[in-house]
């Protein structure tokens, strides 16, 4: 299926006005969601009650309001609330360029991807290249549906992607943790650490090696539901350990030794979870439609 564009922008670069539309970088439908049933199998239905005197108050009876003091509110009618969203804008206007590694991922939020537009393709193509060769990202200002967002627009290998940035006041202080600092690590501890990280090193990161172990799992035991077996719990032996008081240096030659015997499983290829998947049925059974993994909460 073609992917459909949420919104038609415009790129601000300079005096040039780049013709843009924006799509979710995302896939949401892919998670596994559970809905809500009576014990009789029947769906149920969400209502709300008045917190007054406990009568039900259908959603055209509804209002949105904003808590200013405890149980006092103002009331905002939905053509209020309308004008509030067209107060946005639909140009993303770049402010600077800066290092393409400049920004923290902590503070990165949402992904999306941009396209030319009609007779945009010549300039955003032009951008894209003058980025890619600079090695720097855009950072721009952008509202959208009355709320202002700080964004990085950098240049990935086919197109650019739009990244919402997370305001200062958004990100935690790792200060307030108030993290133990402990003496510097020992030369020898220091070397071994630094054999194991060259050992199970990789020059880039390849999405395609890890794997979902605990949706595979889920979806294995629905489908065991549906054949009629028995769901059988997974063993997370890992859990059962326990904090233990290690030699810290014994643990890094064994984790050494361990990488280093012929055939030895790579990290990204581990089923962290250690999960004994639910059992299939004798007979291969046909396979479930992909609306299983699609069920709305």
């Amino acid at each position: 299926m073609a992917a459909r564009s949420i919104a038609s922008l415009s790129l601000g670069f300079g005096l040039v006005s780049i013709p843009v539309k924006l799509y979710s970088a995302t896939e949401s439908s892919a998670t596994i969601r559970f809905n809500l049933l009576a014990k009789d199998g029947s769906r149920v239905k969400q209502q709300y009650v008045s917190e007054k005197d406990q009568t039900l108050v259908p959603r055209s009876e509804m209002v949105k309001g904003y808590e200013f003091e405890k149980d006092r509110y103002v009331i905002f009618q939905p053509d209020e609330l309308k004008a509030l969203e067209e107060g946005g804008s639909h140009v993303i206007d770049i402010v600077s360029f800066i290092p393409e590694k400049a920004v923290d991922p902590l503070y990165y939020d949402k992904a999306y991807f941009l396209a030319p537009d009609k007779r945009g393709g010549k300039p955003y193509n032009l951008l894209k290249a003058a980025m890619q060769q600079s090695g720097r990202c855009a950072l721009a200002r952008w509202s959208w549906k009355s709320k202002q967002y700080v964004v990085q627009v950098r240049a990935g290998d086919d197109g650019l992607v739009l990244q919402q940035l997370l305001f200062a006041d958004e990100v935690r202080s790792m200060k307030d943790l108030e993290i133990e600092q402990l003496a510097p690590p020992s030369p020898a501890e220091l070397k071994l650490a630094l054999q194991l990280i060259d050992q199970i090193s990789a020059e880039d990161y390849d999405p395609t090696l890890f794997e979902d172990e605990e949706k595979k799992r889920v979806l294995a035991a629905i489908d065991a539901k549906i054949a009629g077996e028995e769901v059988v719990a997974a063993e997370h032996p890992e859990d059962a350990a326990g904090a233990q008081v290690i030699d810290l240096t014994e643990m890094l030659r064994a984790s050494l030794s361990r990488a280093a015997k012929p055939g030895a499983k790579q990290p990204a290829a581990i089923d962290r979870k250690g999960a004994k998947r639910a059992p299939r049925p004798a007979k291969e059974a046909e396979p479930a439609p992909p609306a299983r993994a699609r069920m709305k909460k």
